[in-house]
């Protein structure tokens, strides 16, 4: 049961996209109709009703002036007659706890507690009217819903998802088959016996979801997800016009340089997201250091941060709206990644966060790249990933929803683990720290790599020019160990050429 210092943490915080106050009176104030459907379609919120807002106000003190209401209880009764009423609102959310009167300042304020819709129940509206009577909202309090936006909602009330549905006129002859065959190929590698490995491209295709044929008609074609999985570039556009892959690689950039590498459609690849997964994944992981295990006599090339980058390319993927304009981005920074996807989560962030729960935008696309490795923690893989990447950088993904934008943003940001020497300059420290890195190296160290890693503990500042006068070498040679330091994930720059530092990063340091 809320109180009057619930009440007045509400207001300190003020007037926000889940709260909304109203003065109310004798009556119960139309426009609180608008607000339940766009607090229901959006994140949920609270209602104070009894409390007036001057606008023009910047103190909350002197901003919401509580007013209260005459006759609590019966606007709470016409409250409850009218959300019952399903020619009011379609769905009514609350049950009794949600609505209460609170004593404050001896007035009674009544507070209704919205909470967000489920993707199932979603769109929210009033009025018996869908079209005019769908809201959602932002920081300026109600609007209502666009047609796409509309759109958006009732497709994803659907389980089944969007990818399952047949494209009229498009065929196998849209596919692209050496895409088709280097899937097949991983197909085999992670399921060597798999009864699918004997069925031809069509049958395959129909039996992961990309191929489908009416029973009543016998007409058959791709799924959204079989052209977008597998089809050849042309053929995507003219049905996904509206939707972009890109990938920028914005690390280690010179003044002046928007970015170092840029994977978007330029002619010389088929623009289907097998193709943009596989190659963006290699541009990804290619600085990673790997470290040297053997599983029997093979080599296993896999990491944690591999893994965190498969899901998060995975999650990207299978929960983006690709029937609404927008752009697939992936973006390699410093210090981390940026993946963006068009549309809103179905799923309230923090259910997100916690895990156990999975509501796939494109499941046939999900199952597609389950089955060769792709997102096999279903409804885990977030959890995880938060975990790995705490555990690697210091500091959690952030998982950014915005509805006005209609897009979903997750960062990987933070400030890698790096050893620096003890405060009094030791000799020890740095031979410590040297010993560290050499042991993590996945292959031997030269003397001179030895000398660089040592000098940049020592200075991290370090200039090129200073390395090669102490190292000995031509400043061409420090900048191949440079690279090779790099590639090893040993040394990291941070900040520009001029004015960055090197940091020397180094795991399971000695005690």
């Amino acid at each position: 049961m809320l109180t009057a210092n619930d009440i007045y943490r509400f207001l300190r915080k003020g007037e926000r996209v889940t709260m909304e106050c109203k003065r109310s009176g004798q009556k119960l104030p139309s426009s609180v109709w608008e607000t339940y459907s766009a607090m229901a379609n959006t994140y949920g919120g609270t209602i104070l009703l009894g409390i007036d807002e001057v606008m023009s106000e910047k103190d909350w003190q002197k901003r919401y002036r509580i007013v209260g209401l005459p006759e609590p209880e019966k606007i709470r009764t016409d409250f409850w007659n009218l959300i019952n009423d399903t020619e009011k609102v379609n769905f009514n959310l609350l049950i009794d706890r949600d609505v209460e009167v609170v004593s404050i300042e001896g007035k009674d304020v009544l507070v209704i507690n919205v909470p967000q819709a489920d993707y199932h129940q979603k769109p929210v509206f009033i009025n018996g009217n869908m079209n005019k009577g769908t809201y959602k909202r932002n920081h300026e309090g109600d609007y209502h819903c666009k047609e796409s936006e509309l759109r958006a909602m009732i497709r994803d009330a659907s389980d089944e998802g969007n990818d399952g549905r047949r494209l009229p006129y498009y065929g196998m002859d849209d596919i692209d088959m050496p895409t088709l065959r280097e899937y097949r190929q991983m197909f085999i590698n992670r399921n060597p016996d798999h009864s699918l490995n004997r069925k031809d491209d069509k049958e395959f295709l129909r039996q992961l979801g990309g191929y489908i044929e009416d029973r009543a008609t016998g007409e058959g074609g791709l799924t959204m997800a079989g052209l977008l999985m597998f089809g050849k570039g042309l053929s995507i556009r003219e049905r996904f016009d509206m939707i972009r892959l890109d990938y920028i690689d914005k690390t280690n950039l010179a003044r002046g340089q928007r970015y170092r590498d840029r994977l978007t459609y330029d002619g010389n690849w088929e623009n289907n997201l097998f193709q943009f997964l596989t190659t963006v994944m290699l541009k990804l992981t290619r600085d990673l250091p790997v470290p040297f295990v053997l599983e029997g006599v093979q080599r296993v090339d896999d990491t944690p941060m591999h893994k965190l980058l498969r899901e998060a390319m995975t999650n990207m993927i299978i929960h983006a709206d690709f029937m609404l304009n927008g752009v697939l981005k992936v973006e390699k920074l410093d210090d981390g990644y940026l993946f963006s996807n068009p549309g809103v989560l179905k799923l309230p962030v923090e259910d997100i966060y916690r895990g156990g729960v999975s509501a796939a935008r494109n499941p046939h696309i999900q199952d597609m790249l389950r089955m060769i490795g792709y997102g096999d923690n279903l409804g885990t893989g977030f959890p995880e990933m938060v975990e790995e990447w705490e555990k690697a950088w210091g500091s959690k993904p952030v998982l950014n929803e915005r509805y006005e934008l209609q897009i979903v943003e997750l960062s990987f940001a933070g400030k890698k683990s790096v050893v620096q020497p003890d405060n009094d300059g030791s000799k020890n420290a740095v031979e410590n720290a040297v010993e560290n890195a050499v042991e993590n190296a996945v292959e031997k160290l030269t003397e001179n790599q030895k000398k660089i890693i040592e000098q940049m503990l020592k200075e991290p500042s370090v200039s090129k020019a200073e390395l090669a006068s102490v190292v000995g070498i031509h400043s061409s040679n420090i900048d191949r160990n440079i690279q090779k330091l790099k590639r090893l994930g040993l040394i990291v720059r941070v900040g520009t050429a001029k004015g960055g530092h090197w940091e020397v990063i180094v795991k399971n340091q000695k005690s």
